[in-house]
């Protein structure tokens, strides 16, 4: 089925990449072929489809950007150099990207792929609407479909551009011959939600559920545009940065705590709870629905474990995945997950790691250990070879640990064995990127809910409350009849926002999530501080949690599968929520240790507080607290200084770098790059302190 859809897709790139610009505010006039010749014909129009869905797999959409480097720092995932005093605060580079520290000339922050996605999928909206097959009996029912397939793509366009640079420019229809629609300027968010809202509205009544009309999980289909749907209602109704400069008459609500300053200010729309009862609504009808073919794969490791071997989930728990091909395009597994050194399948090519986006200790402490997702989510473990011999061995860095939802020993044996060892540099792994799980639709519908009738109140078109929803995700993760099912914050809204966290964790939703909450800043900060306490030896609280010192081992130790073979690490038998001692494990025994957070760099080899400072103390303090700063105008860490055993040599540590924009807070989103604002002819200008 994949390779089929990836022939389409090749094959329509010919017809429908003269249809649109290279780039939505380009100047050139596009060269756009003739309706009497494309719409004319399903195939052809289905075809041109296929070329959109292609765009899809571009290295500046989901190819890697959206789902790798773009994912930023949070309290559940950090981007490559979150923790790095030298690329902290680069404006040029993904890493202080990540640390939202941008640029207008930073190539790495470009939107130009997503304008040709949203821009390529309106030609075919437009197309499809002037089509005579859309008054004929025998091909209005298919051309329908395509509508909604294109309405779908051209709403998702969007709303990642909204969602990463704020205020864009919008175009109901394609772009003219004579450019009359081209150069216009940024267009209140608040007004481009609605235009995507009601294409959305209108897609939902084309489409069919997944398994209709031929229709698989890798094309637009009712359940993912509901889904998606409700997302777009949450994100409409939730928190963002605004320009009050650019538009001062915005009739909306401020935050009450994150401070304005120089025009700039977080808000939301004064009528958010109707986008809520809209989200509400739409993960209502589908959890309702006799005919809905989704439900939640009762394996949590399964979702992960099919998708990596390129195959579809038979419970069809995701409801849409982006189409890679392997060894054509996708980046996922090789540039994150678990960690394959170079040297045991190909002398010169390993492949995951926690390079451009991991996770850290911080996020693995929030999980109840019996919780399923944790080990499946969080992986110490990596792949060496060890004086000619393969073997895991546990990777003890408490600020890069590898996304275990994609593994190279879940793979196809084509890639592994064939394709892999031949490579000389990193080679496409063709997994398909998960854009939404049957999971969310559960926890959107609680969210939303809870929000206007109260956690118990059972919905008649759902068939549950908010309360039943959570606990039906959570009853996954700890098994049916566990009582850890019902034990979570008695806050509904704090236990939405840790669930969330707990089940989406590496797939690039925690940030945005916390962005639309208003909690993004406060997160990033306690995250940096529990891991400041961790690294201290002092007790840490961690998502409502707290930890004393004897409850985090200072050692971790562990044992192989089998002690004869030591290749394989018995997971069970590593100490993570256990604190065993420090003494010295023996390899003649099977036993294996690394020295765990606290041991690293504030205790001696006895396990006490040292006598003088340990140099790499205030480097790894610094490490921390840099990560994220470019969020806000400015950061005091006077009173965290004050808590640490080191805190004044801490604190002179931390003055040598620079951190705050000094502009405004809250700039979650991208600058514009520069050539793609001198093309709008002044039109289009930067916010934010950004050019």
């Amino acid at each position: 089925m994949k390779i089929q859809k990836l022939f389409l897709a090749v094959l329509s790139s010919s017809v429908l990449c003269t249809s649109c610009m290279d780039n939505f505010l380009d100047t050139e006039s596009p060269s756009i072929p003739s309706d009497e010749n494309l719409f004319k014909s399903t195939a052809l129009t289905e075809a041109a489809l296929m070329g959109v869905y292609a765009t899809m797999t571009d290295t500046y959409i989901y190819g890697q950007k959206l789902c790798v480097n773009w994912q930023g720092a949070s309290d559940v995932e950090v981007g490559s150099g979150a923790f790095s005093t030298e690329n902290y605060n680069s404006t040029l580079r993904d890493e202080g990207a990540g640390n939202f520290y941008d640029d207008n000339y930073n190539r790495n922050t470009r939107w130009d792929k997503l304008y040709y996605l949203a821009e390529s999928a309106t030609t075919i909206v437009d197309g499809i609407r002037r089509s005579p097959l859309m008054q004929s009996t025998s091909d209005k029912a298919a051309m329908r479909r395509y509508l909604g397939e294109a309405l779908a793509l051209k709403a998702l366009g969007y709303f990642e551009l909204i969602r990463y640079w704020g205020d864009v420019p919008y175009k109901e229809h394609a772009s003219e011959s004579g450019l009359g629609n081209v150069y216009i300027g940024k267009v209140d968010r608040d007004i481009v939600y609605n235009y995507i809202i009601e294409d959305l509205k209108e897609a939902i009544e084309y489409l069919p559920w997944m398994g209709e009309e031929s229709y698989t999980v890798e094309r637009m289909n009712k359940g993912f545009a509901k889904g998606l749907l409700a997302k777009v209602a949450l994100f409409a109704g939730g928190w963002s940065v605004r320009d009050g400069n650019q538009f001062p008459d915005l009739d909306v609500e401020h935050h009450p705590t994150i401070p304005e300053m120089n025009g700039y200010f977080v808000g939301r729309p004064k009528n958010w709870k109707d986008y809520y009862e809209l989200a509400a609504k739409q993960c209502a009808e589908i959890l309702g629905a006799t005919d809905n073919p989704h439900e939640l794969d009762p394996s949590y490791e399964n979702i992960w474990s099919t998708v990596n071997h390129l195959e579809y989930n038979k419970y069809n728990e995701n409801l849409f995945e982006v189409a890679f091909g392997e060894g054509q395009n996708g980046d996922v597994g090789a540039t994150m997950g678990y960690n394959l050194n170079r040297g045991v399948f190909n002398t010169t090519q390993g492949m995951g790691g926690a390079g451009y986006a991991a996770t850290t200790a911080y996020y693995f402490y929030s999980f109840d250990p019996a919780d399923t997702r944790r080990d499946v989510t969080c992986v110490f473990q990596e792949y060496i070879n060890e004086n000619g011999k393969n073997k895991e061995v546990i990777r003890c860095n408490p600020l890069g640990v590898a996304c275990g939802k994609w593994r190279w020993y879940w793979m196809t044996d084509n890639y592994m064995k064939v394709r892999f060892p031949k490579a000389n540099s990193r080679i496409a792994t063709g997994i398909n990127w998960i854009l939404m799980r049957y999971s969310d639709i559960y926890l959107m519908f609680a969210e939303a809910q809870n929000v206007l009738t109260g956690p118990d109140a059972v919905s008649p078109i759902a068939g549950m409350s908010p309360r039943q929803a959570l606990e039906k995700v959570r009853e996954r993760a700890f098994g049916t009849g566990a009582p850890e099912i019902t034990q979570y914050d008695a806050d509904f809204f704090t236990a939405i926002v840790n669930e969330r966290a707990w089940e989406f964790g590496c797939e690039s939703i925690r940030r945005q999530d916390l962005t639309r909450w208003g909690l993004l800043a406060e997160k990033i900060e306690e995250m940096k501080i529990g891991l400041c306490m961790l690294y201290d030896y002092k007790p840490v609280t961690i998502f409502g949690k707290t930890y004393q010192v004897d409850e985090i081992p200072r050692k971790i130790y562990y044992k192989y599968e089998d002690s004869d073979n030591p290749e394989y690490i018995d997971m069970s038998s590593v100490n993570f929520n256990e604190d065993m001692g420090t003494g010295t494990a023996s390899a003649s025994k099977g036993q294996y240790e690394c020295n765990w957070i606290s041991m690293q760099v504030t205790l001696n080899k006895d396990g006490d507080i040292n006598a003088t400072l340990n140099t790499n103390y205030v480097k790894t303090m610094a490490r921390i607290l840099v990560c994220g700063t470019g969020l806000n105008a400015s950061y005091d860490y006077s009173n965290l200084f004050g808590r640490l055993n080191w805190g004044g040599e801490a604190e002179a540590e931390f003055r040598k770098y620079s951190v705050g924009n000094g502009v405004c807070n809250y700039r979650h989103v991208f600058a514009i790059y520069y050539e793609d604002v001198n093309k709008t002819q002044g039109y289009v200008s930067n916010s934010y302190g950004y050019k």
